[in-house]
């Protein structure tokens, strides 16, 4: 089993709790780690200024394909980051643990 980690971003609390226990009933993914933070972007042609709630979610490239649709489906966002991040090594008590939780 091969661990990602898929990290997007949400406008609030609420809608990332909600999208990322929905994402672990469905077991696509077996964690998530959620953090406010402020964010700049370009929007509409001018900077933006905000908070946002950062999600690293992990999982297997195995359900990469169908996480990816079920956030994009589920998301708030016009245009979400949706990041699939390569993670070169894992303890394999963690691996173990998560391959058993998205079986």
């Amino acid at each position: 089993m091969e661990m990602i980690f898929v990290y997007t971003t949400f406008p609030d609390w609420e809608s990332a709790e909600k999208i990322v226990k929905t994402l672990l009933e469905k077991k696509l993914i077996a964690c998530a780690n959620l953090r406010e933070h402020k964010a700049f972007y370009w929007w509409q042609g001018k900077i933006e200024e905000d908070t946002e709630v950062g999600a690293i979610l992990k999982t297997s490239v195995d359900k990469w394909k169908e996480l990816r649709e079920a956030i994009k489906e589920m998301h708030p966002y016009t245009v979400p980051i949706i990041a699939r991040i390569e993670v070169d090594r894992v303890n394999s008590e963690y691996a173990e643990w998560l391959e058993k939780v998205l079986l």
